[in-house]
């Protein structure tokens, strides 16, 4: 059976959290709030001490962001906001895009997939492990299956099982959960996935990617090769740099790219 790791997520309204005895309890990683809305004030007033005391406890790390967002603009506006409010920190577990208001889903599924995949590229634009965290009922009836593929995916349902029959990284299953080092209920959440490893060896999240040294120094006649990837339609260039583990900035650079969300099938991208 494939090994899974046992995390909290945690936010303002937990107030003052001991993470050494939280730890000790044996919970693995903390998903912590960063904020909510799209403008600087609305940063979560415990973020900053709730990741330096997660962090020191030795716990792994990532984040999320409640979204208001009843606009695509306002998405792309949420995610510059969780940018600047989560920089200059490493996160072993993705940046998830919180989507929950009742006004969002009445919008239809078109436009939920609009505000997760602007939310979500801008994240990986800027070198994060993106992903989404929504609620089972709706990631079924308002979600596209592509969208709910193409990142992270937390998923919460309270109870015995996870009853989304598709792939999911992540399960919220209690919001009543018990843990020592905090005072009151806490959400409690189950991951099938080492983001911390394939975070590290991707070298996103604030984290350098990982050099592989060579055994013995090459001789000149091995010259470094360039490799290269033919665009084919339905690609995205984040797509294809979660592919080759590098980043959507790199490709840019590499290939001069004016656009980043605007490609063509045939077109050839330099990968390195």
């Amino acid at each position: 059976m494939a090994k899974t790791f046992k995390g909290i997520d945690v936010s303002q309204y937990q107030q003052n959290i001991d993470f050494k005895k939280v730890k000790a309890a044996g919970i693995d990683y903390v998903i912590i709030r960063a904020g909510f809305g799209k403008y600087a004030h609305q940063k979560d007033p415990y973020f900053e001490k709730n990741y330096k005391a997660a962090k020191a406890a030795g716990l792994k790390v990532g984040a999320y962001w409640y979204s208001y967002a009843a606009t695509v603009a306002d998405a792309k506006a949420e995610a510059q906001t969780c940018i600047n409010a989560i920089k200059g920190k490493t996160f072993e577990y993705p940046i998830y895009f919180d989507l929950e208001e009742r006004s969002q889903f009445a919008k239809g599924r078109a436009f939920c997939n609009s505000l997760v995949k602007t939310f979500c590229n801008a994240l990986e634009h800027a070198g994060y492990w993106a992903g989404l965290y929504i609620s089972r009922s709706p990631l079924q009836q308002y979600i596209s299956a592509y969208v709910a593929k193409r990142y992270a995916l937390w998923v919460a349902e309270y109870g015995s099982r996870c009853n989304y029959g598709r792939t999911y990284g992540m399960w919220q299953y209690s919001s009543t959960g018990r843990v020592s080092g905090i005072s009151g209920n806490v959400d409690m959440d189950i991951c099938y996935v080492d983001y911390p490893a394939k975070i590290k060896a991707a070298g996103l999240n604030g984290f350098k990617k990982q050099a592989i040294r060579p055994t013995s120094k090459p001789s000149a006649s091995h010259a470094k090769k360039t490799v290269t990837y033919t665009v084919k339609r339905g690609d995205t260039l984040s797509g294809i740099a979660r592919r080759y583990k590098t980043t959507v900035a790199k490709l840019v650079k590499n290939n001069g790219i004016k656009n980043p969300n605007i490609i063509y099938a045939g077109q050839k991208i330099k990968i390195k």
